[in-house]
């Protein structure tokens, strides 16, 4: 029986076997990498030279686009090259790195969009403590706890995933390397080590979603209290986005990694980690921005900025 020291590359999944589609694939993914580098990096340049967005939404808002342009750039790049050069292969090193960097971000995001919760719970329910709850350091404090549940996270199921032996080849049903597909290729009995690594993450998940859920009943029963219908507008102007986000990326996410086998197929499995890992960093600048009057403001001053500095 081999062993994972016997596996010196992983082969990922092609989205197609003709040159055609193959090319039309890597137009429509670079086209996207493109917008979401566009977008995220409009984000943290305006807010970062803004000092009208030096506030807690907009600090988390940056942090979440850092996260979105990590995320999307870990599986793209890789994505497209299959599709240009039509060469699956990734090499073991290059699949555990690349399973670390995806799975310490997602969850870091996942946690940061729990904080931005808060900070949307604080800004409604408790207008009058905002500073204090919300101070510089707590924003950096609950940052750094999100970025730091990410980081442990990815060791743990990092390691955990790639101290199994595989029995089952090397090829990948994905276009990139995620845990369930690695787990695919290990023995049928090594997936007890991966238990106390799941435990960790399911209790990390349903904390924050709970969480998530129990701020947003606190937020709706706040707004449908204000006696203004525009001071109802306005904050649910603020929250709609990051609701919109986080059911996405909820549902997606349990979707592919709770789903029963028996429905399980690499198209379906495609589409969904299509929806989770690309879809947000893609469209989250568009979402935040359509909504937000000072963000569209500080996007257009950048960009007149721009064209007068270099016309």
């Amino acid at each position: 029986m081999p062993n994972i020291s016997s596996v010196s590359e992983f082969l990922l999944l092609a989205f197609a076997d003709t040159r055609e589609l193959q090319l039309l694939h890597f137009g429509l993914f670079l086209g996207i990498y493109l917008a979401a580098l566009l977008g995220n990096g409009l984000i943290l340049t305006a807010v970062a030279c803004n000092h009208h967005l030096h506030t807690p939404m907009y600090f988390f808002l940056l942090n979440l686009a850092l996260l979105d342009l990590g995320c999307i750039s870990t599986t793209l790049p890789k994505a497209m090259a299959i599709s240009l050069w039509d060469n699956r292969a990734i090499s073991y090193e290059g699949c555990a790195a690349q399973l670390f960097v995806f799975d310490f971000l997602v969850v870091a995001e996942y946690c940061l969009l729990t904080v931005m919760a808060y900070d949307r719970y604080v800004a409604i329910c408790k207008p009058l403590h905002y500073g204090s709850l919300l101070s510089s350091r707590a924003c950096a404090q609950m940052a750094a706890a999100a970025w730091g549940s990410g980081f442990l996270n990815a060791v743990l199921h990092t390691a955990n995933t790639f101290s199994l032996p595989l029995c089952q080849g090397n090829a990948v049903d994905q276009f990139f390397c995620e845990i369930p597909q690695i787990l695919k290729l290990s023995c049928s009995d090594a997936y007890l080590k991966e238990v106390w690594a799941l435990v960790f993450s399911i209790f990390l998940a349903f904390g924050c979603f709970v969480f998530i859920l129990l701020s947003y009943v606190q937020i709706f029963r706040a707004v449908l209290r204000m006696p203004s219908e525009q001071g109802q507008h306005k904050a649910f102007s603020t929250c709609l986005p990051h609701l919109a986000m986080v059911s996405l990326f909820v549902s997606t996410a349990i979707f592919a990694y709770l789903k029963s086998p028996s429905i399980s197929s690499p198209s379906l499995d495609l589409v969904v980690a299509l929806l989770y890992s690309v879809v947000p960093p893609a469209v989250n600048p568009l979402i935040y921005s359509m909504r937000n009057q000072e963000l569209k403001y500080a996007v257009r001053k950048l960009f007149l900025y721009m064209l007068l500095k270099h016309p």
